[in-house]
């Protein structure tokens, strides 16, 4: 029988690292391998955020390392002390879906920086004294930029400082889609007791709410009820309150009546500062020489910056060489130079439509036949592919569809490239023409 001692720990988390770089994290070194019964390997990890992470991202990676090394069939299971958060677990019912909390998205792990040193101290402050100090409080900025992990690391911390705070944080698409379902199965007014018993409501991406009156009207009738209870209020977008498009001027005029801060990209000093802290959660040491040439040549935003990170530490791994400029520069020939702007979906749609000779009204229409669909859905794999934007950002761009239909796009035509030569050729010849333009 396979026993705990058959199995080094320490092997297996030197192995998970060389051989899943992108899954792997430093806070690996703190989980716990317990017993192994029955050929389960169960391990604990003091953070139960750490435990979702792991669930979602690192079952197979574990088993299949466990599996080499003990050359039995394993299989593992992650969980934590402090498992279930206190009151969390009513909050999660079908009615209201809320966004898992990310390991990474903390406040230790947010570098601060002149373009975010505002929204970051508006974001601890609300932690100190919720739902008076800061309320509501409007984080808005470039997609990319952070907002999503200082929402997160809010969260974080309010359910630490009190286990029993009932912290709501959604998506405004989920907020959308749920108040609609709820209208729907006649079960509105137990979504209105589930958003408006919460202690914080956090939500991100509003802008989504543009064009949706009814969403609007019910957003404004929950933001009063927690208002005036003194309960905290925390929400993000892509541009300030008066700058979203159809956004009703009562709710503009409450989303205003806290503190608003805005987001910019990150100079290159908080850049590279960025690339360290980024590398050092991976487990990695590089060269400053080589996170600056990399904070140089990616001014974009975050979630660029760690694509070109990632590149990196993969290619560092694989090949066990130390990392040098040179390299990094043969490494990242296709990430943006400097004063290149970035690819919008805009440039994707006029490139799509010329190539297959239809009318972007035809393209963001909702006609179903092949000869649109198609070019529809390579349109949203390239753009999956080729911008840093959500699915929610994405769909936006489409029309206002939801991530479902995005991500099904995206599925659809990566299994038509694989299996179709012409599709294939057509998607390089497409992305070789956006990445050429300025």
């Amino acid at each position: 029988m396979l026993k705990r001692d058959d199995l080094d720990w320490r092997a297996l988390l030197s192995a998970v690292r060389a051989q899943y770089p992108m899954l792997y994290r430093a806070w690996f070194d703190d989980l716990e391998p317990g017993q192994l019964e029955a050929g389960e390997l169960r391990i604990s990890a003091p953070d139960p955020t750490w435990v979702h992470y792991l669930r979602q991202h690192c079952l197979e990676a574990f088993a299949q390392v466990a599996m080499e090394l003990t050359g039995h069939l394993v299989s593992i299971s992650f969980s934590s002390p402090g498992e279930p958060l206190p009151r969390r677990a009513p909050l999660t019912p079908p009615s209201l879906t809320q966004i898992p909390l990310d390991a990474d998205y903390t406040f230790d792990e947010f570098v601060v920086g002149p373009s975010n040193r505002l929204a970051h101290a508006a974001c601890q402050a609300a932690c100190t004294q919720p739902g008076s100090l800061y309320n509501p409080l409007f984080i808005h900025g470039a997609s990319g930029l952070g907002k999503t992990h200082l929402l997160q690391s809010t969260c974080t911390l309010l359910m630490r400082s009190n286990p029993a705070m009932n912290v709501v944080y959604v998506s405004c698409e989920a907020f959308v889609n749920d108040f609609v379902r709820a209208i729907e199965t006649g079960s509105l007014q137990e979504f209105r007791q589930l958003v408006r018993l919460a202690d914080a409501l956090v939500v991100d991406d509003v802008q989504f709410l543009q064009n949706r009156e009814s969403s609007q009207e019910e957003l404004f009738h929950t933001f009063n009820v927690l208002y005036q209870g003194r309960r905290q209020i925390i929400l993000s977008a892509d541009s300030s309150p008066s700058e979203i498009p159809t956004l009703e001027d009562r709710l503009v005029s409450r989303f205003n009546w806290g503190l608003v801060a805005q987001i910019d990209p990150p100079n290159r000093e908080t850049r590279q500062a960025i690339l360290q802290k980024k590398a050092r959660l991976r487990g990695c040491e590089f060269p400053a020489e080589v996170l600056d040439y990399v904070a140089e040549r990616v001014e974009s935003n975050i979630r660029v910056l760690e694509g070109a990170l990632t590149k990196l530490i993969t290619e560092t791994q694989l090949s066990g060489q130390p990392l040098t400029v040179e390299i990094a520069r043969q490494l990242l020939p296709s990430f943006t130079p400097p004063n290149t702007r970035p690819l919008q979906v805009s440039d994707i749609l006029h490139v799509v439509s010329q190539h297959f000779g239809i009318r972007l009204q035809e393209l963001l229409g909702r006609r179903r036949t092949r000869s649109v669909s198609f070019p529809r859905q390579v349109a949203m794999y390239l753009a999956r592919k080729l911008t840093p934007l959500s699915l929610e950002e994405i769909g936006m761009h489409f029309d206002g569809r939801d991530h479902s239909t995005i991500l099904h796009a995206e599925r659809a035509i990566e299994a038509d490239r694989i299996a179709n030569r012409q599709t294939a050729e057509t998607l390089a010849l497409l992305t070789r023409q956006l990445q050429s333009r300025k």
